[in-house]
């Protein structure tokens, strides 16, 4: 008996931690924002599949670029057209392209980050093509990263004799590590008294037992919620036991809330997500469909012998309607997510009639919970 006290037990702990979440994979760290990079550049090395003379700033772009380079280009902007169009400079193989990044919280000068580049002109494929040095601001206008290199695009858009075959996107690609960190974002993580965690879905429930665990660890008042999303932490003033401090608490497990009650549908592809927490009052619900068929059958009238008749062309056709006995299930109040599957299920609605009896839900304030439609 005793054994069997302390397997119940055993499994009690282990199915209370497996609820558990760690803190860091339920809070981000203020300072540790993320900020948006954008730039301009020019891809070369196209296989004719670039802007072409008749985009005007590629062209113009060439020219600055070759300038800065040493190379002068004689003559306005025509003439390197002229030229372009010639053979001497070849701006078909050129793309004009518009290159984002994402620069990390605490990214040091020197660490590389990974770059999307897609052509704003006319080019129809970036593929085997290459980054010029491209510079990367800021919202402020500032360089923070300098970006260059082989694009890696897996779209493929080819055509010959009239047929055409278009796989993914070829006009954005991708460089892994393409662009290097020149400058550091400034955060007070290193000079505020206190650190602030942020909530990835704000609920209160998770910021209460955030705060709880975070306070019966380390002492009162360490931790303070300031609203459903924000948790302010007094954190040591000492850099390095500040680190160590964050590491300890983002490993801490907790608790946290439910979500709240909510179904995801996806009209393009017919997706229906039911969270657990969903609940539907009572409702009687019946769903089908009426087809109707028309089918045309022409047929020739010959006339009988010596009758003086003429042969004439008959169009026979036949209607038929057709509906299929769909049976009415009932919701009885406060179901749950098993028991709308079966009865769902049992009337055998498709993905189309399953969001089509989900609106209608909704709609007559039966069904508890958040329809998002996507």
């Amino acid at each position: 008996m005793k054994r069997l006290r302390f397997f119940l037990l055993g499994l009690a702990l282990l199915c209370s931690n497996a609820m558990a979440d760690r803190i860091k994979d339920l809070t981000t760290v203020a300072a540790m924002r993320s900020n948006q990079l954008i730039g301009y550049g020019l891809v070369v090395g196209l296989q004719g599949t670039g802007d072409g003379v008749d985009v005007n700033f590629t062209a113009q772009s060439m020219k600055t670029l070759l300038y800065r380079l040493g190379v002068v280009v004689e003559g306005p902007l025509s003439d390197f057209e002229t030229a372009a169009s010639t053979g001497k400079i070849d701006v078909k193989n050129v793309a004009a392209v518009m290159v984002t990044a994402e620069l990390p919280g605490f990214a040091k000068p020197g660490q590389k980050i990974d770059v999307n580049v897609a052509a704003i002109g006319k080019a129809s494929s970036l593929r085997g093509g290459v980054l010029l040095l491209s510079n990367l601001r800021g919202v402020d206008g500032e360089i923070y990263a300098l970006a260059q290199g082989s694009l890696n695009a897996t779209g493929i858009d080819s055509s010959s004799a009239g047929s055409k075959v278009a796989i993914g996107v070829p006009t954005s690609s991708r460089i892994p590590a393409g662009a290097t960190v020149e400058r550091m974002v400034s955060n007070p993580f290193d000079k505020a008294e206190r650190v602030m965690l942020n909530v990835r879905e704000a609920d209160f429930t998770t910021t209460n037992s955030i705060v709880s665990a975070i306070n019966s660890r380390f002492g009162n008042d360490v931790a303070r919620a300031l609203d459903g999303v924000a948790i302010s932490l007094q954190a040591p003033q000492d850099l390095t036991q500040r680190v160590a401090f964050m590491s300890m608490i983002e490993n801490m497990d907790v608790q946290p809330g439910e979500p709240p009650a909510r179904v995801v549908v996806n009209a393009k592809t017919g997706t229906v997500v039911i969270s657990r927490n969903v609940r539907v009052s009572a409702a009687a619900v019946t769903h089908g469909t009426i087809s109707v068929s028309i089918a045309s059958t022409n047929e020739i009238s010959q006339p009988g012998p010596l009758s003086q008749g003429q042969t004439a062309a008959v169009q026979n056709s036949r209607i038929e309607v057709s509906e299929p006995n769909k049976p009415m299930f009932l919701f009885q109040p406060g179901i749950d997510l098993r028991q709308i599957v079966d009865a769902v299920n049992q009337v055998g609605a498709s993905p189309s009639s399953l969001i089509a009896i989900l609106e209608a839900l909704k709609s007559s304030g039966s069904l508890r919970a958040e329809l998002v439609i996507i």
